[in-house]
């Protein structure tokens, strides 16, 4: 992970670029459940997000992909309402690229923990992740993963989405 200083252009302050492996969203034709997938970060400097990127390692099956992006109680586990959304048509030859969700411009706050969540209907999406080991976990933020069964879902220190967060400040 990398931070940046602020610019009068967007561009990333949060970046987690290592992907060593990858996390299935959307539904297998093999199993009843839709899942989803979504990552936590603490912004470490205030300003205007106009966009997040993730990284897409495989595109199974092409389709439209969501996200959302959240303030996240770090204490409860619990995701605020939506204050940012943006959709995408994810294709065929999408794959091993960065994908970029364009926002309307959304006002982030320094320190304050924000997360933002990826969900498709009808498509079947590898997300680039990394896995860290026992003794070097992730210090930003959390990778989550959920279900139609279970949409709560899970927190993981030693597992973080590629990502970047792009603010103009």
């Amino acid at each position: 992970m990398e931070t940046t200083k602020h610019s009068s252009h967007p561009r990333p302050v949060l970046t987690q670029t290592q992907n060593n492996t990858t996390l299935w969203i959307g539904h297998l034709r093999s199993d009843p459940n839709d899942h989803f997938a979504g990552q936590t970060f603490k912004c470490p400097s205030e300003g205007l997000l106009d966009n997040i990127q993730v990284y897409t390692s495989a595109v199974n099956n092409p389709g439209e992909m969501s996200l959302t992006l959240h303030e996240f109680d770090t204490a409860s586990k619990t995701w605020g309402p939506s204050i940012g959304h943006s959709t995408l048509l994810v294709q065929r030859g999408d794959d091993s690229k960065w994908i970029r969700f364009a926002l309307q411009p959304v006002s982030l706050r320094k320190d304050v923990t924000y997360g933002f969540r990826l969900q498709t209907n009808d498509a079947l999406i590898g997300i680039g992740e990394a896995a860290s080991g026992n003794k070097d976990p992730f210090t930003f933020g959390h990778e989550w993963s959920g279900d139609s069964s279970n949409k709560k879902g899970h927190y993981f220190t030693y597992f973080s989405l590629a990502f970047k967060v792009e603010l103009c400040a």
